[in-house]
């Protein structure tokens, strides 16, 4: 019987991706003096055709091994593709997201020239069709789900249950490729505390690792939302005490039984509180 891959350490990873535009350098050292894990300098959506070329240069003359970004480039099928494959390799570009991904062929193109980790933007039916193979591709990361799109994309109407089945099939795909929980889509509400709240536990309870935002304003809430709550790290805590005074018998907690999965659970709670097991 085949096992699945260990899962990534989640310490490791990423759970706020701040966006900045590519036209905007400006914003550069803003954005990565904002407090986001990780800061995506855009030249896809964020950037006007008749400016993607001197976005593009102005991101060149930023970029600098000591301020580690992801850069959103833009995509396959434009003429300003090959264009931006020329960063890629740059030390100061540690990850490319790949918008509209489809094709793991352009996952390769980017790793031939020099991306050391690719995020594919999920954003329409013929990339959520080829979701194993993007997700099980060499040098990916993690998936995204560009949302938005996706919806106009297949002519969904909003962006609540909607959605539920292709945001579960993000995270199983994840799941079974041994790669890091995907990134759930922006929250367009910049001043809603309380829609992006509820927006960012709906991805955190549907297994996303973390969320793709618009502005700075919001990176408290997405921070906040993917900590554990007291309820939960206390919780945890009294798992792994009962489990360990079990030496190896059945024990319950809150009328509940603790098995392996229980353990588990609890051992993930108490990692992303910065606590010991």
């Amino acid at each position: 019987m085949s096992t699945l891959p260990s899962m990534p350490t989640m310490s490791a990873v990423p759970v706020s991706y701040l966006f900045v535009p590519g036209s905007r350098p400006e914003r550069f050292d803003k954005a990565m003096a904002a407090g986001a894990d990780a800061v995506i300098i855009d030249l896809e959506d964020a950037v006007s055709p008749v400016d993607k070329d001197s976005a593009r240069a102005s991101v060149a003359a930023w970029l600098s091994a000591d301020k580690p970004i992801c850069l959103r480039i833009n995509t396959s099928d434009t003429d300003w593709f090959a264009s931006d494959l020329a960063l890629c390799a740059h030390p100061g570009v540690v990850a490319v997201m790949l918008p509209k991904a489809a094709q793991v062929a352009d996952i390769d193109r980017l790793r031939k020239a020099g991306a050391r980790r690719v995020l594919p933007l999920i954003e329409s039916a013929q990339g959520f069709a080829n979701l194993s193979a993007l997700a099980g591709a060499e040098g990916v990361e993690r998936l995204a789900f560009g949302s938005i799109d996706f919806a106009v994309d297949l002519g969904i109407e909003g962006d609540d249950r909607e959605l539920d089945y292709f945001r579960s099939q993000l995270v199983l795909a994840s799941r079974l490729a041994g790669i890091a929980a995907p990134i759930d889509g922006v929250t367009t509400a910049i001043d809603d505390k309380l829609v992006l709240e509820s927006e960012t536990l709906r991805g955190k309870r549907f297994g996303f690792g973390g969320k793709l935002c618009i502005h700075p304003a919001q990176l408290s809430v997405i921070h906040a939302s993917y900590l554990p709550q007291a309820a939960e790290v206390d919780w945890a805590e009294r798992v792994m005490v009962a489990a360990a005074a079990s030496q190896g018998a059945a024990v319950a907690v809150d009328g509940k039984m603790v098995d392996r999965p229980v353990i588990l659970k609890a051992e993930r709670i108490l990692a992303r509180a910065g606590r010991t097991a």
